[in-house]
């Protein structure tokens, strides 16, 4: 589970990592009344779940109030964009790459740091490797205070910069431990031009399988991009929401990935990915519910079935059929264990059962196109 900056920055905090102060809003009144607590010039950061929000200008600095109105209206008017952190700004003098994530090859933590923050990461391994200091942690053991001094060693680091940034590792470190993270990341960490060392911005990540543990967090419409993202969510069924003609509706996430890659490759294009496999075989009605919701053309239906039995998805599917009458063709491809009893549950209801996927995806994308 990935949190939003104001929910990372607040765990910062809690665990001594400075952050600039801020106030989190979700109108633009909000905002003009935040300005005096927070002083000018400050920062309006979007609170969305995803990368380059500086690039996309979802992160405007602005000098007076009436250009944070301006921006505040401009960002608050948009769909995806719904809550403001208004952060104070900071007297920049240079930025540093801080984070702890996980080597799954070696079985270990993993610090990457470099002192030339602010980029992006991964360019930067390619271009200038030699920048990234990486420094693997044993989980067992945990880290070393010696570790702590030659990562900051090797940053260039010096004085009581040096000091401040190992408590901000030793500190960052106690997160990822504290919080099961997969990720837990400081891009950038100002030095400002007073020698502070301040966390610009916050991201953490959370494995998903340990959120019984971490109490909490709750997934809100907030961090989904669509009412259908979320409402699946709150089913249990993995989905995803796209632009195209076909709908997906799965069994296996393998095999949806599959099916996705070969409507592409056949020039079609997916509105939606759905997998109802696994404990959501039983699931074909709410899994329908959401692909109608689309403006799709067709519905692709893919499955194949041991434990999830094919006959058991086949009669879920007419279930659907009979309750939500869908306005648009259906293309089923039901295979596995029971599947003659699948094959006749289909044509008994006026569907026609294929037995190739790539068959089956042809004509997914025949039937989009017009073609058929």
């Amino acid at each position: 589970m990935k949190l939003f900056e104001y929910q990372a920055k607040e765990v910062f905090r809690s665990h001594g990592i400075p952050v600039p102060p801020s106030v989190l809003v979700e109108t633009v009144p909000e905002v003009q009344k935040v300005l005096g607590e927070i002083g000018l010039p400050c920062v309006l950061k979007s609170q969305v779940l995803r990368g380059g929000r500086g690039k996309a200008g979802l992160i405007p600095f602005v000098r007076t109030e009436e250009q944070a109105v301006t921006e505040a209206q401009r960002l608050l008017g948009s769909e995806q964009v719904p809550m403001l952190l208004v952060e104070s700004a900071v007297d920049i003098d240079r930025e540093i790459y801080l984070s702890v994530t996980v080597d799954p090859v070696a079985a270990t933590a993993l610090i990457i740091a470099s002192a030339a923050g602010g980029v992006e990461i991964e360019t930067l391994a390619q271009t200038d490797p030699e920048k990234i200091v990486q420094e693997p942690v044993d989980i067992t053991i945990g880290l070393m205070p010696y570790q702590v001094n030659d990562l900051v060693y090797r940053l260039g680091l010096n004085g009581d910069v040096a000091k401040q940034t190992k408590k901000v590792i030793t500190n960052l470190y106690a997160i990822f431990e504290a919080y099961d993270a997969e990720l837990v990341e400081i891009n950038p960490l100002f030095v400002s031009k007073q020698a502070e060392v301040i966390a610009g911005d916050g991201k953490l990540i959370i494995d998903e399988n340990s959120m019984h543990r971490q109490k909490g967090y709750e997934r809100t419409r907030a961090y989904y991009d669509s009412d259908m993202e979320f409402e699946a969510a709150q089913e249990g069924i993995p989905y995803l929401q796209f632009d195209g003609d076909i709908s997906l509706m799965c069994a296996g996430a393998g095999l949806t990935t599959t099916v996705y890659d070969l409507v592409n490759y056949e020039g079609g294009s997916v509105a939606n990915y759905l997998e109802f496999g696994g404990p959501n075989y039983r699931k074909a009605v709410r899994a329908m519910e959401l692909c109608l919701q689309n403006e799709s053309k067709v519905i692709l239906m893919v499955t194949f079935g041991t434990i999830a039995r094919a006959d058991v998805m086949a009669e879920g599917i007419v279930d659907a059929i009979n309750r939500l009458h869908p306005d648009r063709p259906i293309v089923t491809c039901i295979r596995g264990t029971n599947e003659e009893e699948a094959v006749r549950i289909l044509r008994a209801a006026g569907l026609e059962p294929l037995f190739d996927t790539e068959e089956a995806v042809r004509k997914a994308v025949a039937i989009a196109k017009g073609a058929c």
